[in-house]
Formats: C-alpha cells, sequence, structure tokens
C-alpha cells in the first residue's frame, strides 16, 4: 500500500488545464464530468464543458443538463458533428473566456473500435497544437466492479492518448476498486477522483487512506 500513498490526488491540478475525459459506455463518464464540474465550479473555478461526444444520440443533451445542475458553460454542435471541432470551439472559448477548467466529454468507447480510437487521437492532437499552454490531464473513468479487462482497456487507450490518471466510479456499492492496484502497479497512474453516489456532490478527491482502509 506505500505504493498508493504516493499518488497525487486533486489537489494537484494546475490552471488553466483541459481535462480530457475517456472510457468505455457504461462507467459513468458523463455523470462524472458534470460532478467534476460542479467540484471545481464549487472551489471557484471559471468552468466550460465540451460535448465531445457526437457519436451517442443524446450524449450532448445529457452533458447540456448537468452543466445547467452544475450551473457552467458548454460548447456543442449538432450530433453526428466532427468531434475534434468540437473540441477546437471549446479551446476558442476557453481563452476567449480565460476559462480555469476545460472539460472535453469523448464517445464511449470499446478500445477495439478503431475509428474512434483514431478519432480520440485526432481530438488529443488538436488540443496539442490548439491550447500547447494549457495543462493537460487525460483522465480515464473506470467502474469500480471492472475485473482484469481493465488493465487491456488502460493499455489501449493509453497507445492513442497518454493518460494521466483515473477516475474510480461507483464505489458507493460492494464493489472495492481493487483493481486500482493492478493499475498503479502496471501504469503508475495516480486517482484523481472517486464516484460515491448519484449526487451531484458524491464525487471526491481520491484518498490512498481512505481507500486503503476500505481494501482492508
Amino acid at each position: 500500500m506505500t505504493q498508493l500513498k504516493k499518488k497525487k490526488n486533486a489537489g494537484a491540478f494546475e490552471y488553466p488545464c483541459i481535462i480530457t475525459v475517456i472510457g468505455v459506455n457504461g462507467v459513468g463518464k458523463t455523470t462524472s464530468i458534470g460532478k467534476m464540474a460542479y467540484h471545481f465550479k464549487k472551489i471557484g473555478k471559471d468552468v466550460c464543458l465540451v460535448a465531445g461526444d457526437t457519436f451517442r444520440a443524446a450524449a450532448a443533451d445529457q452533458l447540456t443538463e448537468w452543466a445547467k445542475r452544475a450551473k457552467v458553460r458548454i460548447v456543442k454542435h449538432a450530433e453526428g458533428a466532427d468531434a475534434a471541432a468540437v473540441v477546437y470551439d471549446g479551446i476558442a472559448s476557453a481563452k476567449a473566456k480565460k476559462t480555469d477548467v476545460l472539460i472535453v466529454d469523448t464517445a464511449g468507447r470499446l478500445h477495439t473500435k478503431d475509428n474512434l480510437m483514431h478519432e480520440l487521437g485526432k481530438m488529443d492532437r488538436v488540443i496539442s497544437r490548439e491550447y500547447p499552454e494549457a495543462k493537460r490531464y487525460n483522465l480515464m473513468v473506470i467502474d469500480a466492479t471492472t475485473g482484469q479487462n481493465a488493465i487491456s482497456q488502460i493499455s489501449e487507450f493509453d497507445k492513442q492518448v497518454k493518460l494521466d490518471g483515473i477516475i474510480l466510479t461507483k464505489l458507493d456499492g460492494t464493489a472495492k476498486g481493487g483493481i486500482v492496484i493492478s493499475i498503479m502497479r502496471n501504469f503508475k497512474l495516480p486517482v484523481y477522483f472517486v464516484g460515491v453516489g448519484e449526487g451531484i456532490d458524491d464525487l471526491e478527491p481520491f484518498s490512498s487512506k481512505d481507500f486503503a482502509e476500505n481494501i482492508i
């Protein structure tokens, strides 16, 4: 458990920053984005969401509802639009309004879907080219109930975009998130947030001490 204690948490964020949120379908990606937006808003940061999931029907509508709940701005295009173009506009808006935190939603995808994985890489290149001065965080959302399959998912996603950390969701049930130990051992990725419920404030900065006690 000593390795857990060395990992940084949400207090390590630097601003202005772009947080790209990545993950397969059903892990709570969009929900986590809404909760993150609320977290940063609550600590006094100006936040904007980017609806980069143009693949799933009504994804932008779902993210818009979270933006309303968190009282933050959102940049979106029509369903089916080029996701990289939405990101481009989001960056332009963030620069113009001196936004502290730009959070980018991405299409929930399996690591075996080549077209969506390539799209993710394109979005990543747009961010690097258009906003190099912003601090980058590529965070992957992992369901706490996920088993060893999470390791192969992370490995493939990390090839497209260099991952910086993990958001662990659904830790409010019987799952203890033991997969995180394997993730840290294999990839040395820190956990930034854990989801512990359905409420907008049920996303907490990761505490290695609390996590270790829960596992034990």
